[in-house]
């Protein structure tokens, strides 16, 4: 008998005694509310799997006794009414292969909150990459590669389009090939999202589980707004807003029972038709209340829909140009009320003709960006990975891609190892709570809270705790490049004033802390 575990995926396989649905993508609602002994309930949407399967993925979040019963409008004979219960076993401390997500349960963020914790209040911190194309283009070998070398070098998200979202877009229809891509709406290039294709989705299901079991979460992205793919006319701005809202509603159905975030609209106003009724279906039918929020072209306030209650957080993007611009970050932190913010989308790494934002421009830009008050987590990007392109010859803007770089050779740019060694050096540190500072480290970079002073110094060279009375005593040096800790003490005060901490050359990162 297999053993169930919290946090563990199962899956319900049901299928419908009528044969007759013209469309049952559309035609058809179907869900199954599951039950603990103590009376917790959750309710999880089923997804059509093509012919007459429906499915149904459920994440229990707590050793016990669940009953489920399914149900389905209209009903179904094959669909509603069933019922069954599962035994669900305390996790033992450790199990092959399980993830930290296994372990602590899915990422969220409380009401008000700036920052991410697990479901059992572990804090967390997302260091992200933008694979954005690899659910249409990569093979499963090619995801199993890119999941590996991002798993060793610290990340733990990656921003995903859906699906292929340019309308214009021709090429084979067949992952890892020059210009082809899986199809996942036959319909999609009319603006529409009504004609699902089933197979595109279960292949899909198997890279998102190797992303899932590198310990990497999918940040799933409905149908982009803005460039897209290569800037062929994005569906997202004309899907109708029912239509938009029914596709948010089948993520969150086939892959809400795994670590996620929604992304429910991406570099655009956040204004489209779809963006509200869509976030809105993601609060009715994510139970687990996995992250939701907007991520903004880099010409656009980032302000869209901020008083709602499906919304978590904002992402910024500051565009391609090799510009530092954390102020982005900043002006967002101080909106009320207060959501999470990052910026979702800094520049790719060596895009364009003449390559920009090469090496350590990426670690320099993540410090800057989780100082101005990117408490949630920052992101990383490189040219030619973020497309998936195929190989260097494949046809793109000159300005989108790396020059003479496929998704293989992005892989390996230098600044995803400097990003990547934030998730060394954060680990442990309880970002909850903390605020952009400049008063408790004579002006330097900072984040503060009570019993925790994180400060960034680009150049290395010495860092002083003003205020030395509310900094904790004890410090940590990291070599921000590598992630290494350089040196360790505590904070020796004489005549009233704290003496300053030699840290050496090179970009450092100090911590003080009562942990």
């Amino acid at each position: 008998m297999t053993i169930v575990h919290p946090w563990q995926p199962i899956e319900i396989e049901l299928t419908a005694a009528t044969t007759a649905w013209a469309n049952p993508y559309l035609d058809v609602d179907a869900w199954a509310t599951f039950r603990h002994e103590d009376g917790t309930a959750i309710m999880r949407p089923a997804f059509w799997d093509g012919g007459n399967t429906w499915r149904v993925r459920f994440a229990p979040t707590k050793p016990g006794t669940w009953h489920y019963e399914t149900a389905s409008a209209p009903r179904d004979a094959g669909l509603a009414g069933h019922s069954a219960t599962i035994d669900v076993a305390a996790r033992p401390e450790t199990v092959p292969g399980d993830t930290v997500f296994a372990r602590h349960g899915f990422w969220t963020i409380d009401p008000g909150a700036r920052t991410l914790r697990h479901a059992d209040g572990t804090p967390a911190v997302m260091i992200g990459d933008t694979p954005w194309a690899l659910p249409w283009r990569a093979t499963r070998d090619a995801c199993r590669t890119y999941a590996a070398d991002r798993q060793a070098k610290g990340f733990n998200a990656a921003l995903l389009m859906s699906v292929q979202p340019d309308r214009r877009a021709v090429g084979p229809d067949a992952r890892g090939v020059r210009d082809g891509f899986a199809v996942g709406f036959t319909d999609l290039p009319d603006g529409r999202l009504t004609d699902l294709v089933p197979a595109y989705f279960q292949e899909v299901d198997v890279l998102a589980g190797i992303l899932v079991d590198h310990g990497i979460v999918p940040v799933w992205q409905p149908v982009f707004h803005g460039y897209g793919w290569k800037g062929l006319g994005t569906a997202g701005p004309v899907i109708p807003a029912d239509e938009y809202a029914r596709y948010c509603r089948y993520l969150v159905a086939r892959y809400g029972a795994q670590p996620a975030i929604w992304l429910v609209a991406a570099d655009g106003d956040g204004l489209a038709p779809g963006v509200d009724p869509g976030g809105w279906e993601i609060e009715r039918w994510d139970a687990y209340a996995h992250p939701t929020g907007i991520h903004y072209a880099p010409f656009h306030p980032t302000t869209a829909w901020h008083d709602r209650p499906w919304l978590d957080f904002q992402w910024c993007q500051t565009g391609h140009s090799g510009e530092h611009l954390p102020h982005r970050v900043t002006e967002m932190w101080h909106q009320v009320p207060p959501k999470a913010v990052a910026n979702g989308e800094p520049t790719y790494e060596q895009i364009g003709r003449y390559p920009s934002a090469t090496g350590w421009w990426q670690g320099h830009e993540a410090w800057m960006n989780l100082c101005a008050g990117a408490t949630m987590g920052v992101v990383y990007g490189a040219g030619s990975l973020w497309q998936w392109r195929i190989d260097r010859d494949e046809s793109h803007e000159a300005w989108a891609c790396a020059a003479g770089a496929d998704w293989r050779d992005a892989l390996a740019f230098d600044g995803s190892r400097y990003v990547g060694a934030m998730a060394h050096i954060l680990a442990g540190i309880d970002l909850r709570g903390m605020v952009p500072d400049t008063t408790h480290s004579v002006g330097r970079s900072a984040l503060y809270r009570p019993g925790c002073l994180i400060v960034y110094l680009f150049e290395g060279g010495w860092v002083r705790a003003s205020r030395h009375e509310e900094v904790p005593r004890r410090y940590r040096v990291f070599d921000a490049m590598t992630g290494d800790v350089t040196a360790t003490g505590s904070v020796v005060v004489e005549n009233g004033r704290a003496v300053p901490i030699e840290t050496g050359a090179g970009p450092r990162v100090v911590i003080f802390s009562d942990a």
